[in-house]
């Protein structure tokens, strides 16, 4: 059930972005969400899975108010989560609303870095982070410097913090193209 519903919410969050007050690709976007039946667990509180799905239209709000997303899309290029890691504090109950902030807190010579909090009256309950990469829907993937010139944005100029380098580095797997096989019995 929680599929459906969560393709409802972004059908919303696309249209109510797209009429929302601009903003610049370096702002915190701020949606507000309650949490639905749909979304819990067998404990009764919002699934960690759910968290992620919540990133992505956190991600897209962003996208869109910042008018990339039909730059992207007339480019035909397609954000991809390269790799997320998320923390939890406190959980998320039924019927609690919450914000989610969204924002870039990075680049580096392959990726954005985006930074998300799951907020209750200013009291952060979780927050994730995100390693994002453009693919072509041609194949193939766009560098930061085509990204950057794109968007008018200096993608060299703005490190992400050394805490998210070090997630990133010891997160990261072979390319795709490489073989990493399993070695589990």
């Amino acid at each position: 059930m929680s599929g459906v519903n969560m393709i409802f919410r972004t059908l919303l969050v696309m249209w109510r972005s797209r009429r929302a007050k601009r903003l610049s690709m370096l702002s915190v976007s701020r949606l507000r969400f309650r949490v639905w039946p749909s979304d819990l667990d067998i404990l009764g509180h919002m699934n960690n899975g759910v968290y992620f799905s919540f990133m992505d239209l956190g991600r897209m709000d962003l996208v869109i108010r910042a008018g990339a997303w039909e730059i992207f899309n007339t480019k035909g290029w397609m954000p991809v989560a390269a790799s997320e890691t998320m923390s939890f504090r406190r959980s998320l109950q039924p019927w609690q609303i919450f914000e989610l902030q969204t924002r870039i807190v990075g680049y580096d010579e392959r990726a954005v870095y985006m930074q998300q909090r799951f907020v209750v009256d200013g009291d952060v309950y979780a927050e994730g982070v995100v390693r994002g990469r453009f693919a072509r829907k041609t194949g193939g993937t766009v560098t930061m410097e085509e990204l950057g010139d794109v968007l008018g944005i200096d993608s060299t100029g703005f490190p992400p913090p050394e805490w998210v380098t070090t997630w990133a580095k010891d997160a990261a797997l072979p390319p795709s193209r490489a073989t990493h096989r399993s070695d589990w019995a």
